[in-house]
């Protein structure tokens, strides 16, 4: 007779009912099961300890549970007061903000006044109609600062006759009067251009010469000091800030030079500086470097013949240039006027002294020599001696204009303010502390030298 199965432990008291149901199932399930079996054929068997086996009894969590919902809002949807009232007050701004901007535009479209028109340089006909033309003109016109010149007229109106020169020479600075060379020495220095001080010199008799480079002013002004110390040659100077952007290229914009335009030549390096008016523009090679270079001063003869010969309009005669090697081109032109003078003369003149000397076998070119010169060489003759006479008067008073530049230096000094009190003071109007001290010092003295020579008369 088999021994019956052992009963089922009972469970443990930290049991849950669930644990306890499972257990009793079980061992229920396994006493049926033994008594179908035949008491020889029940094997014998231990029963695992049930409560060493993890439970199984698990199954996902309902949806339509988790999609219920309390009712209850949470704290992030839930606004305070002052938050409320900041979100009401930032719509009203927005709002306020939106108003200003529709009427700030609306504005904009008023129509022109004479003073825009004036620095339009237009006419009441002439000058664009339409509220909402003139609206999108005005709206560009606020964003021309970061590419348009920073002033609409970039020279003061030309002095009256006989003050004026009739020609504008605007010449540039970077690889054309000056350049950056280096050694082993000194280093990076830049490097004047040979014959850049009789150039200016000279070529001041006949231009109103202005220096036009795309460098600022703080990094152009020590070299431009340094080429016309005393301010004799230089008559304005124009840095970055007058010139324009075109298509991110920077760009000498000759519109707002205020100057006749027939009468402006334009001398450069490159090509993308000069975009918008080629045909004032005379373009040479760069400077490398070579001391040997005769560039600058082998450009003097055409220029000067410019001016000696005042055309209506120097334009077609720049344009007929261009592509070409000046200095060659017009040496050959000037060669050929010289000719046909020395010819006119032996014809009208010197016939009778031709035919005597070529008795004697005396060639023509003796008595070409003895030709009158040319009226471009009479004025050439004139300028340079003026260009004598004038480095003369400089090294003479050299000592007296660096006085005189000291004090032009000094008084600049002067004008700088020490702090930022100054500075404001200066900003309202006020002139300088240090230019009312030196008035004061200036009126103290002229007293006291009243005072002597008035006590100098009493004894007499």
């Amino acid at each position: 007779m088999s021994t019956p199965p052992p009963p089922p432990p009972h469970p443990s008291p930290s049991k849950t009912q669930n644990e306890q149901s499972r257990s009793k199932d079980a061992a229920e399930s396994t006493k049926d099961s033994s008594e179908t079996l035949g008491a020889s054929e029940q094997p014998t068997m231990t029963r695992p300890n049930l409560s060493s086996v993890p439970s199984l009894d698990f199954s996902p969590p309902d949806p339509r549970e988790e999609a219920q919902t309390t009712g209850a809002r949470s704290s992030r949807d839930t606004l305070t007061s002052a938050e409320q009232q900041r979100q009401r007050m930032g719509r009203v701004m927005l709002g306020v903000l939106t108003l200003a901007l529709g009427m700030g535009l609306w504005h904009m479209g008023r129509e022109w006044d004479e003073e825009e028109l004036k620095r339009k340089k237009l006419t009441r006909e002439a000058a664009i109609d339409g509220r909402w033309d003139r609206m999108k003109t005005r709206v560009t016109e606020l964003f021309d600062v970061f590419v348009e010149p920073a002033w609409p007229e970039l020279l003061p109106p030309p002095y009256p006759p006989p003050h004026q020169k009739p020609y504008t020479l605007l010449i540039s600075v970077d690889d054309l009067l000056v350049t950056s060379v280096w050694d082993r020495q000194h280093g990076w220095r830049t490097a004047k251009r040979p014959g850049v001080d009789y150039f200016l010199a000279y070529i001041s008799q006949f231009f109103e010469v202005v220096v036009f480079t795309t460098q600022h002013s703080y990094t152009a002004m020590p070299i431009l000091e340094s080429l016309d110390r005393y301010n004799f040659f230089i008559t304005h100077k124009l840095f970055r800030e007058a010139t324009r952007s075109v298509n991110g290229q920077v760009v000498k914009d000759l519109s707002y030079l205020n100057r006749d335009l027939s009468k402006v030549i334009l001398l450069d390096t490159n090509s993308s500086h000069v975009a918008t008016h080629p045909e004032n523009a005379v373009i040479l090679p760069k400077w490398k470097g070579d001391p040997r270079d005769r560039g600058l001063v082998a450009i003097i003869p055409f220029l000067e013949s410019i001016a000696i010969y005042k055309p209506q309009d120097v334009r077609p005669i720049l344009t007929a240039y261009q592509g070409k090697d000046i200095p060659t081109e017009y040496a050959k032109i000037e060669a050929e006027g010289k000719r046909k003078h020395v010819e006119e003369w032996q014809q009208n003149k010197g016939s009778t002294s031709n035919s005597f000397g070529s008795l004697f076998g005396l060639s023509s070119s003796r008595s070409a020599q003895n030709a009158p010169p040319t009226y471009l060489e009479q004025k050439r003759k004139e300028a340079q001696q003026q260009y004598l006479e004038e480095q003369a008067y400089i090294n003479k008073n050299r000592e007296y204009l660096e006085e005189l530049l000291k004090q032009d230096q000094d008084m600049m000094a002067q004008m700088v303010p020490n702090n930022f009190w100054e500075a404001l003071d200066q900003l309202r109007g006020n002139p300088p502390k240090a230019l009312l001290e030196a008035k004061e010092k200036a009126e103290k003295e002229a007293a006291q030298a009243g005072q002597g020579q008035g006590q100098g008369s009493g004894k007499v």
